[in-house]
């Protein structure tokens, strides 16, 4: 079962009221964990692609590190030689607060025999879906608005930017240090991209290609496998595609026996419904390695707090209220792991 945490408080109420809320407590929070155990089982955007991890401070800070070289060979009784590690880049993410309270009428409560206990209960199974949509629409809000380095989601700015400063995705990415350094791209642009099948599927093995050959801190080849594609939830066009070109082994284009569909079986497809792009007619994916994304932190969730409920009676109103927070933190350590391909010319994107 998840975590949540319950603090409750008596002080000043009278015998009957206590004795009202007791009615009401329990089975509301035996309401509360089901519901919670229904949306942990059935999972969403942060736990398809993020990691997530505990967090026990105001801010994580992920230390990018350049790679150790091949072990060196070396003559019998010799001395290993020593490598030296350097610091890259920092990146912070800060842990923010969210809040959320729903309240049942001092009239509902002295009703409830009556059945208006039901909408208590609705309200309860809505308040916990609202505590696991906050999640999961702030890591769908991150990824979406990745060409930008900042972004206001639920009325808060997130920052978007990558260790080296970027947005997500930018043509001008840095790797190294020193003079062993350079920039690489992860957003690219191709109008044909999304015009057939075939393009389509010539376009994820170029995608793929970019991911298997993003640079390491010291400028080689990082080799990981994309298996991922992210789709906007409102750009039939993409999706259409992408299912297509994934879910044959046939070929694209064509009925000749000598070739393959080099895609099937290669990808997981993910559909971001709260992904909104701004033009249908021009349209976007994104395509992930969840090997790279893991080893070089990349798509970043910290829970710092878990939802944690407080349930009251209002002094001034006499109504029970329950209060929820949590305190979680979105960013990205690394851009190695992703890149995005949109039809649009117009924007300062690599030619694919």
């Amino acid at each position: 079962m998840p975590n949540i945490i319950y603090q409750t408080s008596t002080a000043g109420l009278s015998t009957d009221e206590i004795a009202a809320i007791g009615k009401l407590r329990t089975p509301l929070r035996l309401v509360i964990e089901h519901e919670s155990d229904l949306m942990a089982k059935k999972g969403g955007i942060r736990d398809q692609l993020f990691n997530v991890e505990k967090s026990s401070g105001f801010a994580d800070t992920i230390v990018a590190q350049n790679e150790f070289p091949v072990f060196g060979a070396v003559a019998e009784g010799a001395a290993a030689p020593e490598v030296s590690i350097s610091e890259t880049y920092k990146k912070v993410v800060e842990n923010i607060q969210f809040m959320q309270e729903f309240n049942i009428t001092a009239k509902m409560m002295e009703d409830s025999h009556y059945g208006v206990g039901a909408d208590a209960k609705r309200r309860a199974e809505n308040f916990t879906r609202a505590y696991y949509r906050t999640m999961h629409e702030a890591c769908a809000f991150a990824l979406a608005n990745g060409t930008a380095t900042a972004g206001t989601f639920a009325g808060t700015s997130l920052d978007l930017s990558t260790g080296d400063g970027k947005a997500l995705f930018a043509i001008d990415h840095a790797w190294g240090k020193g003079t062993t350094a350079g920039t690489q791209s992860n957003y690219f642009e191709s109008a044909d991209a999304f015009g057939s099948e075939a393009s389509f599927e010539d376009a994820l093995s170029e995608l793929a290609l970019k991911i298997r050959s993003m640079k390491d801190e010291n400028g080689k080849p990082l080799g990981y496998t994309a298996d991922t594609i992210i789709l906007p939830g409102n750009c039939g066009t993409a999706e259409r595609l992408a299912k297509k070109v994934c879910g044959t082994n046939q070929p694209m284009g064509g009925t000749n026996a000598a070739y393959i569909n080099t895609q099937y079986g290669n990808w997981n497809v993910v559909v971001i419904p709260t992904w909104a792009i701004a033009d249908t007619t021009k349209p976007e994916v994104l395509v992930m390695s969840s090997e790279a994304n893991k080893a070089l932190a990349g798509n970043m969730f910290y829970n710092r707090v878990p939802l944690t409920i407080r349930d009251f009676v209002d002094v001034h109103t006499f109504n029970y209220t329950w209060t929820g927070r949590c305190r979680f933190g979105v960013g990205f350590g690394n851009y190695k792991h992703i890149v995005k391909l949109t039809a649009d010319e117009s924007v300062p994107a690599t030619a694919l």
